[in-house]
């Protein structure tokens, strides 16, 4: 049996994963084109926190899902 809960739990994270995986690379695109700005180090930052944190959220999503389908 699948776990609902779980199982939306997961589908939760994936969601809100999605759109971190299209603003993330755009921030750092455009970070790489407006290097002369002096608040390119605090964004270049930002953007790299976002790819990360998108990431995360995608194994943490996938994670939660499977274990909703085969955890007891």
């Amino acid at each position: 049996m699948t776990n609902k809960l779980v199982l939306y739990k997961g589908i939760r994270y994936l969601a809100f994963a999605l759109p971190l995986l299209f603003l993330g690379p755009v921030f750092l695109n455009s970070c790489f084109k407006n290097q002369g700005h002096p608040l390119y180090p605090y964004l270049l930052v930002l953007a790299i926190l976002v790819c990360i944190y998108a990431v995360y959220l995608g194994f943490k999503g996938v994670k939660t899902i499977v274990s909703s389908m085969f955890d007891k």
